[in-house]
């Protein structure tokens, strides 16, 4: 039974998401229905919108781990695939509660029936598996797989005390659940650069896939596909979404500076690729496949660009008041910060198109991005599996 307190702090954080996405009458039924305190561990870190985090204990501070917990707002729930407790140090996370508003958007994008049959990818901390086996009502059947085993415990109980019963997977999500398909629906909850075949593959003509799709060249984005009767996806980026990389799909280290790179200059500001729009970032991942990292220092701002096959590859550009010309520290041959200014140019030229005119296909072979239409393909890559 949810208390009156958390009956009004629910009100409170659905009005809140719907000022970033007016989310469908269902979906807000479902965010009632499915309290979200009961998936949220009594130890986390709660991400804040200037990307800091803090930390979150239930056992100090109910309130304020309440208020964490039912305001828009990730929450880191494991760091270093469990090697590093929350709240014992820095680290890298690797599961999360998502932002609620992200949350509903995907599923509103998902759009799950009663009666649907779901695949959902990265069970978590089993909310959005709760919230998908409400959707799809008694008639329905949600399977959720989960590669980390203590993860998929952690839900399992989760969802047990939630009073919701999908059929949970530990395994690998990049291979889907081949056993249990066809499915209505995929919904993914990591991130992916590459979209799995065997997503494809595993839904029916006519049903919908959406992901993060998450080349992390500046913001990342939601993907809505949907599969023909040939087997091909087709579909488009409807908004924004973030996420954790799958497992299989992790960035590599990228090389450290060895001393021998080459120095060059350029005229074009780091800040104009940083803060361009989103359009800009989807043309410049997929006609270059580079990915972006950034770091500010008071007023000096850097921006380096590194090939994701070949992390030797990359350039560092350096951003001081008062330059006209900007400093390229470039390692390896290939010149990708050269590459970075054409493709943003390229984007420039087609009128500054916005990632709502993006879209892609995903074949047995391979995925293509494209502006418009699926024939004027301005990036490609080979299917190599999961």
């Amino acid at each position: 039974m949810i208390v009156p307190d958390v009956t009004r702090r629910i009100d409170d954080m659905i009005a809140a998401i719907s000022t970033v996405h007016p989310h469908s009458a269902r979906t807000r039924a479902a965010l009632h229905a499915v309290p979200r305190h009961l998936f949220v561990p009594p130890v986390g870190l709660a991400c804040a919108p200037d990307d800091t985090e803090r930390v979150i204990n239930r056992g100090l501070d109910p309130d304020d781990w309440l208020q964490a917990v039912y305001s828009d707002t990730t929450i880191t729930t494991q760091l270093d695939d469990g090697a590093t407790p929350i709240g014992a140090g820095e680290g890298s996370a690797t599961s999360s509660a998502s932002a609620p508003s992200t949350v509903a958007a995907l599923l509103d994008w998902l759009a799950p029936e009663p009666g649907h049959r779901v695949l959902d990818i990265g069970t978590g901390t089993g909310f959005t598996a709760a919230l998908l086996t409400h959707l799809t009502g008694d008639a329905g059947e949600v399977t959720s797989v989960e590669i980390d085993p203590a993860v998929a415990e952690r839900a399992a109980k989760n969802l047990a005390t939630a009073g919701h019963e999908p059929h949970l997977v530990v395994g690998d999500g990049a291979l889907g659940c081949p056993e249990r398909a066809p499915f209505d629906r995929v919904h993914v909850t990591c991130g992916v650069r590459r979209v799995p075949y065997a997503w494809v593959e595993q839904t029916r003509p006519g049903g919908v896939i959406v992901a993060p799709y998450c080349p992390n060249f500046g913001l990342n984005h939601a993907l809505r596909l949907v599969v023909t009767s040939d087997g091909t996806a087709y579909g488009r980026f409807p908004g924004f979404a973030s996420y954790m990389m799958m497992r299989s799909q992790r960035a590599a280290p990228w090389h450290s500076d060895n001393g021998n790179g080459h120095r060059s200059t350029t005229r074009v500001d780091p800040r104009t690729i940083r803060f361009a729009p989103a359009g800009a970032d989807l043309a410049i991942a997929a006609v270059t496949g580079l990915r972006a990292v950034t770091a500010q220092d008071g007023d000096q701002y850097r921006m380096w660009v590194i090939d994701q096959e070949m992390p030797s590859q990359w350039a560092a550009v350096t951003y001081r008041p008062g330059e006209e010309e900007y400093e390229v520290y470039q390692l390896g041959d290939r010149p990708v910060w050269e590459e970075t200014v054409d493709a943003y140019f390229r984007w420039v030229a087609w009128g500054e198109p916005g990632r709502d005119r993006f879209g892609m296909t995903v074949r047995p072979d391979g995925q293509e991005i494209w502006l418009d239409t699926p024939d004027q393909v301005i990036g490609s890559e080979p299917y190599s599996g999961p």
